[in-house]
């Protein structure tokens, strides 16, 4: 299966391919002769196509996601790696930046996975959401992260019913990763020298054996996180 030119590898939609563990998916993908995309602030690797795209903004993802797709002559799969947290308790964290939180790790995982559901019911593609194992494990200061992450988990199994027989859904619960996730948060709520994260490129590789099952086979969740990991169970 392939979205691309005959012979061609995967082609592989990633929200926030610029960084962490979308840009370790970018990678993985392009190792296993697959082409990327990507959609993001920021521009991801030398040579991979993208478009500038705020996700907070879910019309513009929509029609994002459409413009990589088209141009690209399909897609194969996408990967919601994009996401945001700015941790604090709820009476202390901004209206808008509440919001902003849940847009871009909730709603805007959704607008892309609509934009793209034509394309991939073309190549019986599929799906890869990213939650968090704070998205079945609740923490205090993370009303924002953990409604938007408990959301993922709901829409995507509701969505892996929806799809059954024609798109492959895979929910992945990710652990802690050595990210720049945590850098600009207040010393609080950074990881402390013995925090146990794991490698992105070992998340991106679980993601990529979801990608790789044939069709009628799906994984349908995954939790791949550190195995000392204080977040899970």
């Amino acid at each position: 299966m392939s979205g691309g030119p005959p012979g061609a590898g995967p082609t592989v939609l990633i929200t926030g391919g610029s960084s962490g563990l979308g840009a370790a998916v970018v990678t993985a993908v392009a190792r296993a002769g697959g082409r990327p995309l990507v959609l993001d602030r920021r521009p991801p690797a030398d040579g991979v196509p993208w478009v500038e795209c705020d996700l907070a903004d879910t019309r513009a993802a929509e029609a994002a996601t459409r413009q990589l797709a088209e141009r690209s002559g399909g897609l194969d799969a996408v990967v919601t790696a994009a996401g945001i947290d700015v941790p604090g308790k709820l009476a202390d964290v901004p209206g808008e930046t509440w919001d902003r939180i849940v847009t871009v790790d909730l709603l805007a995982t959704a607008a892309v996975v609509r934009a793209a559901l034509p394309f991939l019911q073309a190549s019986r593609g599929t799906i890869v959401t990213v939650a968090s194992t704070l998205g079945i494990k609740a923490v205090s200061d993370a009303t924002a992260y953990c409604a938007a992450k408990f959301g993922v988990v709901g829409f995507t199994r509701a969505l892996a019913a929806e799809l059954a027989g024609t798109i492959s859904v895979t929910l992945l619960i990710p652990g802690g990763m050595r990210t720049a996730f945590f850098d600009d948060r207040d010393p609080t709520y950074q990881p402390g020298p013995d925090a146990h994260l794991n490698d992105p490129a070992d998340t991106a590789n679980a993601i990529m054996f979801a990608l790789t099952q044939p069709a009628g086979c799906a994984i349908r969740e995954m939790i791949v996180c550190a195995d000392q990991e204080t977040s899970y169970p």
